[in-house]
This record gives C-alpha cells, sequence and structure tokens, in this order.
C-alpha cells in the first residue's frame, strides 16, 4: 500500500455561541479547519483535520497549517500509510517544528491504516477501555449568570465536565469577576462533575493566587494553564494545594518530559492537533500514564473528524487517568462529516466501525484548495 494523493480542503466553521471569549481579551467568531485526505494506490481514503484556536493562542494558524502541509506532502507521495512512525520520522526530516501542520497528515494515515486492516484507531492504538469517555464543555469567559446558564445547559446534555474560562483584567474586574464566575458555574454542581477552571496563560502567580484565595475551602476546581511562562506556573505550583493541569506549555514529547521531571502540574490537556496528531499523542499519553498525570483528550477547535480522533484516543485511557475529553461538535453548527456517537450515561464510547468512524460531507467540503499525485 502506498499514498497515491493529498488533497487539502478549507472550511469555515462558525461558533455556536456567536463570540467565544479569552483572557487577554481575546474573541473568536469563527475557526478556519484544515482537512485532509490521503488516499492509497487501492483507493482506501484516511481523513484528518487541523484547526487551530485563531491564531494568537499557540504558535499556530490556519494558512501555516496549509503552507505547512504543502512543504510536507509532496515527500509523501509513495510511502506506506501504514508506518506511521516512520512518517513522522519523514515529516520531521522535511519540515522542522509545525506539528499543527502533520496532526492532519498523520490523523489520516492512521485512519487509513485502520480502515485497511478493518479496525477502529482505537484498536490500533492498544485497545478499548470499554468505559464511557465523559465529555466536557468549554464555557467562555463572560457575565457569571450567563455561565452558570451555559454549564446548566450543558449538564441537561449529558456533559459531566465543564471547562471554565477565567483570566479578567484589571479594569474589568480581574480576579474578583473571575471568582464570582467560577462560584457561578459551581452553584448547581451535581455529584460526579468535573471543573477545569482555564485561564489559557492569562494569569500571573499574584492573580491566581490572588483568585483562589476568593474561593471556598471546599471549592473542588482543577486550574487549567494557569500562567503563560513555565517560571510562572512553576512559582504558582509551590504555592498553592489546588491541582494544577498544563496545556498550551505541553506541546510536544520534550515539555511533557518537562512537565513530570519539575512536577509543575498533576496533568495536561491533551491536543491532538497540538502534538501533532495521534503518533505523538500516543507517546504522550504513555508518558503521562507512567507518570500518573490526568489528561483532559481535546483539541484546540474543530468539527466531528477532529472530535473523532479526539475520541479514538481517549478511548484507550484508563479510567484513572481519564478525565475526560471535549466534544467539539459543540463548538459550530457547521457538520464536516457524519460521526454517530450519541451522548448517553454522560458520556460516549468510540465507534467499532473502521478507522476514525467518520464519513465526510463532500458538499460541506468543497472542492480541494490544494492537491497532490
Amino acid at each position: 500500500m502506498r499514498i497515491a494523493s493529498i488533497d487539502v480542503f478549507a472550511v469555515d466553521l462558525p461558533y455556536s455561541g456567536g463570540v467565544y471569549r479569552l483572557s487577554g481579551g481575546r474573541e473568536y467568531r469563527s475557526f478556519d479547519a484544515t482537512i485532509v485526505r490521503i488516499t492509497a494506490d487501492d483507493g482506501t481514503e484516511g481523513w484528518g483535520e487541523s484547526t487551530p484556536f485563531g491564531a494568537n493562542y499557540v504558535a499556530a494558524h490556519a494558512l501555516g497549517v496549509r503552507a505547512g502541509i504543502a512543504e510536507m506532502a509532496p515527500d509523501l507521495l509513495g510511502q506506506d500509510p501504514r508506518l506511521v512512525d516512520r512518517l513522522t520520522d519523514r515529516m520531521d526530516a522535511t519540515l522542522t517544528g509545525h506539528l499543527h501542520a502533520k496532526a492532519p497528515l498523520d490523523i489520516a494515515c492512521w485512519d487509513l491504516f485502520a480502515r485497511s486492516v478493518d479496525m477502529p484507531i482505537h484498536a490500533l492504538l492498544g485497545g478499548s477501555t470499554g468505559d464511557i469517555v465523559p465529555i466536557i464543555s468549554s464555557i467562555g469567559s463572560g457575565d457569571p449568570d450567563d455561565m452558570r446558564a451555559q454549564v446548566a445547559d450543558h449538564r441537561a446534555r449529558g456533559y459531566q465536565g465543564h471547562s471554565i474560562k477565567v483570566g479578567a483584567a484589571a479594569s474589568d474586574g480581574g480576579p474578583a469577576l473571575d471568582a464570582a464566575r467560577i462560584e457561578a458555574c459551581l452553584a448547581d454542581r451535581e455529584p460526579g462533575e468535573y471543573f477545569l477552571v482555564d485561564a489559557n496563560g492569562g494569569l500571573t502567580p499574584e492573580t491566581a493566587l490572588r483568585l483562589l484565595r476568593l474561593l471556598p475551602d471546599d471549592a473542588d476546581i482543577v486550574l487549567e494553564a494557569p500562567c503563560a511562562t513555565w517560571r510562572e506556573t512553576l512559582a504558582l505550583r509551590r504555592r498553592t494545594n489546588v491541582p494544577i493541569v498544563v496545556d498550551e506549555l505541553a506541546t510536544d514529547d520534550e515539555s511533557v518530559l518537562s512537565a513530570i521531571t519539575d512536577d509543575i502540574a498533576d496533568g495536561i490537556g491533551l491536543k491532538v492537533s497540538k502534538c501533532g496528531g495521534l503518533t505523538r499523542a500516543r507517546r504522550q499519553r504513555d508518558l503521562c500514564r507512567a507518570a500518573g498525570f490526568t489528561m483532559s483528550v481535546q483539541d484546540a477547535w474543530g468539527s466531528e473528524i477532529a472530535f473523532a480522533a479526539v475520541l479514538q484516543l481517549a478511548q484507550t485511557i484508563p479510567e484513572q487517568n481519564l478525565r475526560c475529553a471535549l466534544d467539539l461538535r459543540d463548538g459550530s453548527p457547521v457538520a464536516t462529516a457524519t460521526f454517530d456517537v450519541p451522548v448517553r450515561d454522560g458520556g460516549v464510547r468510540a465507534p467499532d466501525t473502521p478507522g476514525l468512524g467518520v464519513s465526510p460531507d463532500l458538499e460541506v467540503l468543497g472542492a480541494p484548495v490544494a492537491s497532490w499525485s
């Protein structure tokens, strides 16, 4: 089996909530998705997606994803798509860094590989745990009562986890506003629910400590990505007993290893495209499991195709290490594929159908914006 052609599609994913707000005044209304189709010489197809969270979240943006693919795609033609580690090495030899550009190519190869042997990807990643994967909402920062209502809406739809965005500027209310947001979101908490308080690097150690001291002693939260730098996060870690998980600072194998050896956190946000696809995500999963880290399996943003990759990986993580998976289908009314995974009993299960389990909608995808054969 050899790679015969590579096609790239661009799809606009408007945010279903209108405006999504992060710390630092960052606002997003739509997201530019890059979707890849790799076709083998026997006609078997594989699909992958990379949708950066705008251009000012981490060092990635949609035009860069497609430019990076253009650098690597010609060198992948004629290669065996089932040799995923060797293809990762080949992409690294062709282009340094740019993991978001490598991710959709890598995921598409996993999809193609799994389809070729009539197995789901989770079986090739080590096997399903058989457990329900809890799903987590993503609640943008805003008015505390509005955020409380959003949590209630997601709770009613079966979500067991909630990611609450904080990081208010001093002029907007600072730590006091963030504390009010957290307390509002936790006000109707039900047994078994999990709350991540995500600052996306928008706090300093000072503002993080002030925020935490404003919360009730029994506020059961995990603080995600509180500070923008390694030093700041480590300083905060040494001065609080609130669990911390890192996200934007855990971008590759080396930084995950450093998070473990420096004891900077208790877990990570494992984003598939951020770490370059499923090949590297598998490595980071195993590192985290060996270290006793928890994992929230996510992606920066995306559609059904990205969510399928997230779920295939999450399905292989034991319950004690898996906090939740981000259901990306909730983010946009535009569906790029059929992915029949209903929310039941507080979560989802990855399908046992071959590959990712998706059926892309070619009418939504439109014509390729780039192709190689």
